[in-house]
C-alpha cells in the first residue's frame, strides 16, 4: 500500500482518538496503515514532524469555525467566535489542546482565517498592537482551559476518575481552605459555562482598554 503524507497524518490523527498523544507513535502508526515504518519516516522523520501536521490540518479544517455567523457583527461577536470555535477545533480531538501546543504550522490556511479575525478588530477602532494581544490572549486562555477540559474528560462524557468532586472535597479542610472545598463544582464541571465566563472576563477587559 502507497501512502502519501495527508494519509498519514489523517491515520495519525485516528490513532489519536485511539490512544492518546503519549502513545502515538510512527511506529504503531506504520501498523495500523499496514506499511512498513521506513514509509512513515519518508514523511515524517520525527514524530514531531507528524504533530505538526496532524495540527495544521486541525485548525485548518476548523477555521470555519472561528468566524462569527453574520460577517457585519461587532468585534465582540467576531472575538468571542474566534474563542468559541478553537475550543469546539480542539475538543474534537483526544489531547487536541496538548497536540496543538508548541507545533510549527505547515501551511497558512489557518492563519488567513485568524488574518481576517485581526483586521475586523483593526477596523473597530484596535491598535495593532491591541488586537495581536486580544487575539493572542484568547488563543492562550483557549489552548490552557482546553488542556485542562480535557484532562478532566479524556474523552466526551467521560469523566477521569482522578477528578472525582466529591473525593476532592472531601480531602480538603473546610476551616484551611473553605473556598477550594466548595470550588470543584465550579473547576471541574460545566466547562461551557465556565468557558463563556472566562472569555467575557477578556472580552470587557479588551473594551475597557479599547475606550481609554
Amino acid at each position: 500500500m502507497k501512502v502519501n503524507r495527508e494519509m498519514v497524518a489523517q491515520a495519525g490523527l485516528k490513532l489519536l482518538n485511539e490512544v492518546g498523544l503519549e502513545q502515538l507513535t510512527l511506529r504503531r502508526l506504520g501498523t495500523q496503515l499496514k506499511v512498513q515504518a521506513a514509509a512513515i519516516y519518508w514523511h515524517f522523520k520525527s514524530k514531531e514532524e507528524l504533530i505538526d501536521e496532524m495540527a495544521t490540518m486541525v485548525l485548518a479544517e476548523g477555521a470555519p469555525n472561528l468566524l462569527p455567523t453574520r460577517r457585519s457583527a461587532d468585534w465582540k461577536a467576531w472575538s468571542a467566535a474566534f474563542g468559541h470555535g478553537l475550543r469546539k477545533t480542539l475538543l474534537a480531538y483526544r489531547d487536541g489542546a496538548r497536540m496543538v501546543s508548541g507545533t510549527e504550522l505547515t501551511n497558512t490556511e489557518y492563519m488567513k482565517t485568524v488574518e481576517s479575525i485581526g483586521s475586523r478588530l483593526l477596523e473597530a477602532g484596535f491598535s495593532f498592537r491591541q488586537a495581536v494581544v486580544l487575539l493572542s490572549t484568547i488563543y492562550s486562555y483557549t489552548l490552557s482551559f482546553v488542556m485542562e477540559e480535557q484532562a478532566v474528560y479524556p474523552r466526551p462524557n467521560e469523566r477521569s476518575p482522578r477528578y472525582d468532586i466529591a473525593k476532592r472535597k472531601a480531602r480538603l479542610d473546610a476551616a484551611e481552605l473553605p473556598l477550594l472545598r466548595q470550588s470543584g463544582p465550579i473547576l471541574f464541571d460545566k466547562f461551557d459555562r465556565r468557558y463563556k465566563e472566562g472569555l467575557e472576563l477578556v472580552l470587557h477587559g479588551a473594551a475597557a482598554l479599547k475606550d481609554q
